[in-house]
């Protein structure tokens, strides 16, 4: 939003940096059982660039242990390059993680990122059901 508003960019920088912002957000439909599924099958780690915005670490981590509770603190990944991470998959709804990424990116669609083009893309949490558990 920023960047079509780079008038009100300091505003709306503000309220993502503010600590509490990421820990009331709603839990995408599908995700949490589509997640406990695929960890019976795969290994699943949850990355977030949460150095981007080093204010939300708290509220990220905490959010993420009270919605994925069947998920180990050993799989949450904090970083800010997503390249970091050695994975065959990274699902993500930003190319930009893709750009140095070893294995497949999967876009996740969002509004931000409906005009990207070049990527294997996923619309849901069962479309990705469907992709990794034919």
């Amino acid at each position: 939003m920023w960047k079509v508003r780079p008038h009100d960019a300091d505003d709306i920088l503000a309220y993502i940096d503010d600590p509490t912002f990421f820990r009331d957000l709603e839990v995408m439909e599908g995700s949490q059982e589509v997640i406990k599924e695929l960890s019976e099958s795969y290994e699943i780690y949850i990355t977030t660039a949460a150095m981007e915005h080093p204010t939300s670490f708290t509220a990220k981590y905490e959010w993420l242990k009270e919605h994925f509770p069947f998920l180990s603190d050993l799989q949450f990944v904090f970083c800010g390059n997503k390249s970091i991470i050695h994975a065959d998959y990274l699902i993500d709804d930003s190319p930009r993680h893709f750009k140095d990424f070893m294995g497949e990116g999967i876009l996740f669609s969002a509004p931000h990122n409906r005009y990207e083009l070049g990527y294997v893309r996923v619309e849901n949490w069962n479309e990705v059901r469907r992709f990794f558990l034919p």
